[in-house]
């Protein structure tokens, strides 16, 4: 990946919306020669689609919850299930296997305390859960920020 790469990655992450001609201009490229090098990083796998985001408030939900996790099982099939499980609950945005105190984290975001109920009372359902613990945001300070591609290509 060189110098140009980093720079479609980087004006595809700050302008989503630009169209192919845009994004040429930004990088110093002809549009063929932009599109081909979207296509190669696309065929790459470094560009993974692409996603409209939207203002979560401007749509109620004004909850964000991060869930930590603690469970006793740590086999291949109970994971299957639990990955299913949570998969099941579109209020669940984010998932992670993690190290440390807890095994999981879940970022769901939701529009209020009973949305969130609803979820919590899923996740225990039909799953056997060590420990659950949750942790309310206050308030988004950086959220849905750009990948550092440039930054991490660096080290």
């Amino acid at each position: 990946m060189d110098q140009i790469d980093i720079q479609i990655i980087e004006a595809l992450q700050t302008h989503p919306t630009a169209t192919q001609r845009q994004i040429a201009d930004i990088v110093g490229l002809s549009q063929n020669a932009c599109w081909r090098r979207i296509k190669q990083l696309e065929e790459r796998g470094v560009i993974c689609g692409r996603a409209l985001k939207l203002d979560r408030k401007q749509l109620g939900l004004d909850l964000v919850v991060f869930t930590m996790i603690r469970t006793r099982h740590h086999s291949a099939d109970w994971l299957r299930k639990f990955r299913a499980h949570v998969i099941a609950a579109p209020e669940i945005v984010d998932v992670f296997r993690i190290g440390g105190e807890y095994d999981y984290m879940l970022k769901i975001v939701t529009s209020n305390m009973a949305g969130f109920d609803r979820v919590y009372r899923h996740l225990i359902d039909g799953l056997d859960l060590e420990t659950v613990t949750s942790h309310f945001a206050m308030e988004a300070i950086a959220e849905n920020r750009p990948l550092a591609v440039r930054q991490a290509l660096a080290r």
